[in-house]
């Protein structure tokens, strides 16, 4: 009958992996590593996080078998599976690890294994599916994006810009794009000013996005550039509104 999970039948990893790490110790314990497509391999060269988690597992009579779902989110936002079957099926009862890259072949391996088969699969409740990682919203360019974020943050003038914990989490950021927010505050403002908004988006290392919101004018005493950053769109486009009734 089937028995709790017992976590010792997968290796756990000793400290936080990079993608590259996670994918290379993954390939060493598979059996079957020399069959898996180098196509599917050369899409992880440019992963930017990783996630895995228990899909199902079988105990019975002694005998164990699990399977794991490893996904990688891509720079250009699409995500790569592999699963791995994780047994003690073969003479002497040391886990084999097995990794495929379609779940079609996942399943007819599974079914060769000498398990009972009137013992159904039990799956975890918590981990049956991995939390789907979120689909970016931007084509992200790999890049030195942190120190993108901290010039960004250092040439605002506002004071009210993002605080410490949000350059905390950009500290992080492995990739970013820029696009230009269109449309004008309500009100022209003085002939001569100019407004312009850019979004700065940022993919942060655990596949979460953030973006900040810069606000380039020229409605100061001087006429001078003004940089101003902002956490959220609406935010930023407020204070362009004011800066504008302003200069009236």
């Amino acid at each position: 009958m089937s028995v709790p999970y017992e976590t010792t039948a997968y290796e756990p990893a000793e400290s936080p992996e990079s993608p590259e790490e996670h994918l290379a110790r993954l390939l060493r314990r598979a059996l079957n590593s020399f069959e898996l497509p180098d196509e599917a391999i050369r899409q992880l060269d440019c992963a930017l996080a990783h996630d895995s988690s228990l899909h199902s597992a079988h105990h019975s009579a002694g005998l164990h078998r699990e399977t794991y779902r490893h996904t990688w989110l891509l720079a250009d936002g699409s995500a790569v599976t592999f699963w791995e079957l994780v047994h003690n099926t073969a003479p002497g009862s040391d886990p084999q690890h097995e990794v495929y890259t379609d779940e079609e072949e996942l399943r007819a391996a599974t079914a060769r294994l000498p398990l009972p088969p009137d013992t159904p699969d039990f799956e975890l409740p918590v981990l049956t599916q991995l939390s789907p990682l979120p689909e970016p919203r931007h084509a992200y360019v790999p890049d030195d994006s942190a120190d993108h974020a901290r010039r960004l943050l250092r040439r605002a003038e506002n004071p009210d810009r993002p605080d410490a914990e949000t350059a905390g989490l950009l500290a992080t950021a492995f990739a970013h794009q820029i696009t230009q927010a269109f449309g004008r505050p309500g009100r022209a403002g003085r002939v001569g000013l100019s407004y312009s908004l850019y979004e700065h988006a940022f993919l942060l290392r655990d596949g979460k996005e953030l973006s900040l919101w810069e606000v380039e004018h020229t409605a100061t005493p001087d006429g001078r550039h003004m940089c101003e950053v902002y956490a959220t769109e609406d935010a930023a486009r407020d204070a362009m509104e004011r800066r504008a009734t302003r200069h009236c």
